[in-house]
């Protein structure tokens, strides 16, 4: 049985976020201005269907709707287009998220069921950290 990551879940705390950033060619305003955005994850999952929807304050959100072993396409804060493959690795998933000119991996845990952890690591190898908790 998959780990559910189905609920609401909102920022907390970030670890190295720009860093990370600055790695994936994301520019000195936007970096600045991501500091200041408060995100949420809406989830809902069934088995392996995913459906995530990001609401970023003063940006634009978006909207995830994949199969954990599938890919899909979306667009990165750089603008640039990512081709975004996943699948289950243990109890997380696991996103490599290929744009072209970079890529970087995204690991999406529960670590309790009221805390969740984006594991990311980008193409020179900071690895960030993005902590959220349940609404």
């Amino acid at each position: 049985m998959p780990t559910d990551f189905t609920g609401k879940w909102k920022l907390r705390d970030s670890y190295l976020f720009e860093e990370f950033m600055a790695d994936c060619n994301v520019g000195l305003l936007k970096r600045q201005a991501a500091k200041m955005v408060s995100s949420e994850h809406h989830i809902v999952q069934d088995g392996d269907k995913m459906s995530v929807t990001v609401v970023a304050t003063g940006q634009k959100g978006k909207q995830q709707e994949y199969s954990v072993g599938g890919s899909f396409s979306e667009q990165e804060v750089t603008g640039d287009t990512a081709e975004v493959s996943t699948e289950w690795d243990g109890a997380r998933i696991k996103e490599i998220h290929n744009a072209g000119d970079f890529t970087y991996t995204l690991l999406r845990e529960l670590q309790d069921e009221n805390t969740m952890v984006l594991h990311l690591e980008s193409p020179k190898g900071t690895q960030a950290k993005r902590i959220y908790k349940k609404m």
